[in-house]
């Protein structure tokens, strides 16, 4: 769900939360083509067999394949400013992969918007945290400190 807030009223969303994202399943063959892409061919991600020899007992997602799919997350817990033209993906802050991601685990998102702020005219930073749930796991796979930076018209 995008919520659209008005230009004189983003310092009153610090501290809101948004809904979680619907789940996502992670399939072998996503970490496969996350692995082609990346060059990282780790058995752990892309050896079945191996990998139910390891304390995770099957193949786990890439860390990072699992902070890149926070840019399908953010589509469903958008906050966007009045006026919004474009988005831009500023960095990171900080990135803590706390639990793996085995396959065929689902994932969703939950997003807090810490700060918004204007950094130029036109130009307004937003730095969010955001916290990517397994299902059924008491601890997530990582919690990022994400900056946006959304242009405005």
């Amino acid at each position: 769900m995008t919520i659209i807030i008005s230009q004189e009223k983003t310092a009153e969303y610090a501290g809101f939360e948004t809904e979680p994202t619907e789940w996502f399943s992670v399939t072998q063959a996503q970490i496969n083509q996350f692995a082609d892409c990346t060059h990282d061919l780790q058995y752990i991600h892309v050896d079945p067999d191996r990998a139910r020899a390891t304390p995770f007992g099957s193949t786990i997602a890439h860390g990072f394949l699992t902070l890149s799919m926070l840019s399908h997350f953010a589509d469903a817990y958008s906050v966007l400013i009045e006026g919004f033209s474009m988005g831009i993906n500023y960095g990171f802050d900080k990135v803590r992969f706390i639990a793996p991601v085995k396959v065929n685990s689902r994932i969703r998102a939950r997003a807090k918007i810490i700060e918004i702020h204007l950094k130029n005219p036109g130009q307004y930073q937003v730095r969010t945290e955001v916290t990517v749930e397994i299902e059924g796991e008491v601890k997530p796979a990582l919690i990022a400190d994400w900056l946006t930076l959304q242009v405005v018209s």
